[in-house]
């Protein structure tokens, strides 16, 4: 019974997550984006807001992915999905940094 529970709370944060993701790529409500919440109010009426966004999505769609796996892991108890959850967290740290640094990149051409 106690799985099932934590199954649900994941498999919830998990379906918010691709919500989000889903907004994101639609660059509808708040942009969830450091580069953006950071800036000043003329530099963020100023800047293109597109590639964060989608910078954004991508990252909740994986941050989605994996409350999925742990929804899985909560339910099927197998033990070894805990090295898929570290492989999406490591993907996901890696894809936000190199990202970040080709927006930042090609903001100054």
């Amino acid at each position: 019974m106690e799985n099932i529970i934590t199954a649900i709370i994941l498999g919830l944060i998990a379906i918010a997550c691709f919500i989000i993701s889903c907004r994101q790529f639609h660059q509808k409500g708040f942009l969830l984006n450091n580069s953006y919440i950071y800036a000043k109010g003329k530099e963020r009426e100023s800047m293109d807001k597109k590639p964060y966004y989608k910078q954004s999505g991508i990252v909740f769609i994986l941050i989605g992915i994996v409350f999925l796996i742990n929804t899985l892991e909560a339910l099927l108890e197998t033990g070894w999905l805990f090295y898929f959850v570290i492989a999406v967290i490591l993907a996901t740290i890696t894809y936000a940094i190199v990202s970040s640094v080709l927006i930042e990149k090609h903001k100054k051409r």
